[in-house]
C-alpha cells in the first residue's frame, strides 16, 4: 500500500507507484508509458491538487540552476527550492521580486498554483515566470515564453509536466521587518489602504477577536520604524505569528535589514515551517471589497475561533494568468491557518465560502475548500486541456 504523504499528513496519495526521473528521457519515457501520471512537489499542498490514481513523478533530482545576468533571468529544475534558490541569487548579487511565507517550497509547484507573497504592488510568485519547459502528453519537450505562457504558468499540472522555469530577476536588496501589535479591527478597515501599503510587504496576523491584530511590515527603505503604527505598538522582542509561541524559527525581526531571502519569508529555511501540525485554507477576493469581505467573517469569529490557530491577511497585485486567483482583479489573500481538526474545519467552510460568495472569493487550489470554484477563464482553460490531453493523462 502506499505510504506517501503530504507535508500536514492530512492527504495520503493514491498512486499506483512514486518515480523519481534522473533525467529528461527517463521522465519522457514515462509519461509516454503512463495512462495517468502527475507530477509532485514538496507535497506543501493541503487539497488533492497533485493526487493521482495513477504514476505520481517527483522531480526532486531536477536541481539545476543556470543564471543569465545579461538577460536578468534564472532557469531553475522543478526540484529547487526557494530557500537554494535565494541562497544561490543573493550569492550572485540577484534577487526574486517576492517571496511566500516559506522557504521550503519548490519553485514549480508554487508557481503552478499561483502561491504568493505581500504587497500592494506584488504580483504572485507565477508572474515572475518568463519562460516555462514542460513534457507533453506525447512526451515531447515544449519550450513557452511570450503570450502562451499566460494560460500555462499556473496550470495545476494539468497541461504537462513541468521540468523547469525561467524567473525574471533583480539586483539583490536588503529588507528590514518591524512587527506591531495591538491593531484594532475598526482602524484596520478605516486605513486599510495605508495600512497595506505601509511596506514593501505586509502581512495581518489576526485571530479575529477583540485584543487586535498584529502588522508585520518588511520595507526596503531605510528609516527609524516609530514606536506606534496606527494605534498598534512597536513588538519589544521577537514575534511568532502565533501568540506565546517561541519566535526562534522565524525569520530576524526587530528593524534589522537583511539580505531579502532572509527576510521576506516568516521562517527560516532551517526550522519546521509555520506550526506543523495544521491544515490550511484561503480565499482571495477583489481588493476594492475588502472591507465588507473582513467584516464578514469576522461575523463568524464565535464559529472561526475553536478551530482557529490564526489567520493571516495580505494584498496581491493584479496579473494576467488564466487561473491564478488574482486574473485581472488585485486581491486580499484571507487564510486560515486550523487546528487538525478536517471534520470539523469541514463542517465550518461552507459557512466561511456562503459569507464569502457576493465577492466572488477564489480558492487557493493547494489549499482545504468545498465549493466548486469558479473563476472567468476556466471553461477556456478546460478546452485547452482537452486540446492538449485529450486522454486526459495529467487530469486530477
Amino acid at each position: 500500500m502506499n505510504s506517501e504523504k503530504n507535508w500536514a499528513g492530512n492527504v495520503r496519495f493514491g498512486a499506483l507507484r512514486w518515480e523519481r526521473p534522473g533525467s529528461l528521457e527517463e521522465l519522457q519515457a514515462l509519461v509516454v508509458a503512463s495512462d495517468r501520471i502527475r507530477a509532485v512537489g514538496t507535497r506543501h499542498s493541503f487539497s488533492r491538487v497533485a493526487d493521482t490514481d495513477g504514476v505520481a513523478v517527483s522531480l526532486e533530482r531536477f536541481t539545476d540552476i543556470a543564471l543569465s545576468p545579461d538577460a536578468r533571468t534564472v532557469t531553475v529544475g522543478a526540484g529547487v527550492r526557494y530557500g537554494e534558490l535565494g541562497q544561490f541569487l543573493h550569492a550572485s548579487g540577484w534577487a526574486l521580486h517576492n517571496l511566500a511565507s516559506l522557504p521550503h517550497i519548490n519553485v514549480v509547484g508554487a508557481v503552478s498554483t499561483a502561491t504568493h507573497g505581500s504587497g500592494d504592488g506584488n504580483g504572485n510568485l507565477a508572474t515572475a515566470v518568463v519562460g516555462l519547459e514542460r513534457i507533453n502528453a506525447q512526451g515531447e519537450i515544449e519550450t513557452l515564453t511570450g503570450e502562451s505562457l499566460s494560460a500555462s504558468v499556473v496550470a495545476l499540472g494539468l497541461l504537462g509536466v513541468v521540468t523547469s522555469v525561467t524567473l525574471q530577476i533583480e539586483p539583490t536588496y536588503e529588507v528590514a521587518q518591524d512587527v506591531y501589535e495591538g491593531l484594532g479591527f475598526e482602524t484596520l478597515l478605516a486605513h486599510f489602504d495605508e495600512i497595506t501599503s505601509c511596506g514593501y510587504s505586509v502581512s495581518l496576523f489576526t485571530d479575529w477577536s477583540e485584543r487586535g491584530t498584529a502588522l508585520w511590515r518588511k520595507r526596503r527603505e531605510v528609516l527609524s520604524p516609530p514606536k506606534a503604527l496606527f494605534g498598534a505598538t512597536l513588538a519589544d522582542g521577537p514575534r511568532h505569528p502565533l501568540p506565546g509561541v517561541d519566535a526562534e524559527s522565524c525569520t530576524e525581526q526587530g528593524g534589522i535589514f537583511g539580505p531579502w531571502h532572509l527576510r521576506l519569508p516568516h521562517f527560516k529555511l532551517e526550522f519546521t515551517p509555520s506550526h506543523g501540525d495544521e491544515l490550511q485554507s484561503e480565499f482571495f477576493v477583489p481588493r476594492e471589497q475588502a472591507r465588507e469581505a473582513l467584516s464578514a467573517i469576522r461575523a463568524l469569529r464565535e464559529k472561526i475561533q475553536p478551530l482557529l490557530l490564526i489567520s493571516e491577511l495580505r494584498t496581491v497585485a493584479k496579473d494576467t494568468l488564466w487561473l491564478s486567483p488574482h486574473f485581472e482583479q488585485g486581491s486580499l489573500a484571507i487564510h486560515f491557518t486550523w487546528k487538525n481538526n478536517w471534520g470539523a474545519v469541514k463542517t465550518l467552510l461552507p459557512e466561511i465560502e456562503a459569507a464569502l460568495a457576493p465577492f466572488d472569493a477564489r480558492p487557493h487550489r493547494g489549499k482545504l475548500f468545498t465549493q466548486a470554484p469558479t473563476h472567468p477563464k476556466l471553461p477556456e482553460f478546460h478546452v485547452l486541456c482537452t486540446q492538449l490531453d485529450p486522454d486526459g493523462k495529467f487530469s486530477s
